[in-house]
């Protein structure tokens, strides 16, 4: 499933970063780096207070294009963590078994599924309501069994998300759902 991303940046670093996908909030809150000589700090450290969400510590004095990508790379944990229960749970009640889940960080394509089985994730997915989250999950999944866009493919997506055309168009203007820190970064590491 793919869409251009034309957002326009905003302003860096967040003061906070809302996942409606998994219904957490984190404040952003920029933290001193170590005296010198100490132990090196990581660029993002996230402490969660609950299962809504937390703190996330970004080291101040950092390159914004490393630390963009830092936030990156825990954006993708947390798609990670949340998703591949999700989307494992979903693969049953479907009936369709999946090789492998990878998560990643396109720039135009919220995902895909290879003909060997594995399902390719966004992890700025996780900048959308759920039932959309959830539609794409089936939609990749429907892949399983039929490996292009043909009427048996929209059949088997409909039998699992019966409202799949409301949250395609969701989807499809869903660039506008990511915040510019995130379409900043992935522009910066040449994702794909």
């Amino acid at each position: 499933h793919r869409q251009r991303a034309p957002r326009a940046d905003l302003a860096f670093p967040p003061e906070h970063i809302d996942l409606p996908a998994i219904g957490e909030s984190w404040a952003c809150h920029m933290v001193p780096a170590g005296a010198p000589g100490t132990r090196r700090e990581p660029l993002v450290r996230a402490l969660a207070a609950s299962g809504t969400g937390g703190v996330l510590q970004l080291r101040s004095g950092t390159d914004e294009s490393l630390l963009g990508n830092a936030m990156l790379d825990w954006l993708c944990e947390r798609a990670t963590a949340a998703l591949a229960p999700q989307l494992s749970a979903l693969a049953h009640s479907c009936g369709v078994r999946y090789r492998r889940l990878q998560i990643r960080r396109q720039r135009t394509r919220w995902g895909s599924c290879s003909a060997r089985g594995t399902i390719s994730l966004n992890c700025c997915l996780l900048f959308h309501r759920p039932a959309v989250v959830r539609y794409l999950l089936v939609h990749e999944l429907s892949h399983l069994a039929h490996m292009n866009h043909s009427a048996r493919f929209w059949q088997q997506v409909e039998r699992h998300e019966p409202q799949w055309r409301e949250h395609d168009r969701e989807l499809s203007a869903g660039w506008s759902q990511v915040p510019g820190w995130a379409l900043r970064s992935l522009r910066a590491r040449g994702a794909t």
